[in-house]
């Protein structure tokens, strides 16, 4: 068993890319019926939402829950079972993976279904989920693209290079970013997929 740091709870058993494919072709002709992000919290009490709305990007540090119209779950959240960080995708809620969930110094729930940004993706039917695979120097998955007919959203491990955030990224990091446009995350490094 190991034990991860930021809240996160001990993970039984490592991810192999085979369970992460099949976890991912499940997703595929699902709808996405509710979104909630996990990001950090600060402030004197503990209790105050780092920010987490760029713009174009969403960095919501912890993890993405995804539910879905046929009453499943899904968790997104950076770890090292590749033996590097990656993003990492589990067909089960977010308890899962964190603990601490609303308390003074742990991830916030925010609920974001009804951010602008995630509208077009939210109740559309997933014809493509796609794993953007690092090969350097560890295969290890960076991303994953979550496609409708109208829209791609790619939930990644990656974090800017500097605080405020500029114009450089990183991926393979402990942080979860979501990415709402293809430009950005070609800026980011998100190997191409599909």
């Amino acid at each position: 068993m190991r034990l991860v740091d930021y809240g996160k709870a001990p993970v039984s058993s490592l991810l192999t890319a085979v369970k992460y494919e099949r976890t991912a072709a499940t997703l595929r002709g699902r709808r996405i019926r509710k979104v909630v992000y996990y990001p950090l919290t600060g402030g004197e009490d503990g209790c105050d939402v780092v920010e987490w709305d760029f713009g174009t990007w969403h960095q919501p540090t912890m993890g993405v829950e995804l539910f879905t119209d046929d009453g499943a779950c899904f968790s997104a959240v950076w770890g090292s079972s590749f033996d590097h960080y990656g993003l990492e995708v589990f067909p089960e809620p977010m308890t899962a993976h964190l603990r601490m969930i609303g308390e003074p110094g742990g991830p916030a729930a925010v609920d974001v279904t009804d951010h602008p940004r995630w509208s077009s993706l939210v109740g559309r039917k997933l014809t493509c989920v796609d794993i953007a695979w690092s090969q350097d120097p560890v295969r290890t998955p960076y991303a994953i693209r979550l496609c409708s007919r109208e829209k791609s959203v790619w939930i990644a491990a990656g974090e800017p290079a500097e605080w405020p955030p500029t114009d450089v990224y990183y991926l393979g990091t402990d942080d979860v970013m979501v990415i709402f446009t293809a430009e950005f995350a070609a800026k980011v490094g998100i190997p191409s997929v599909g």
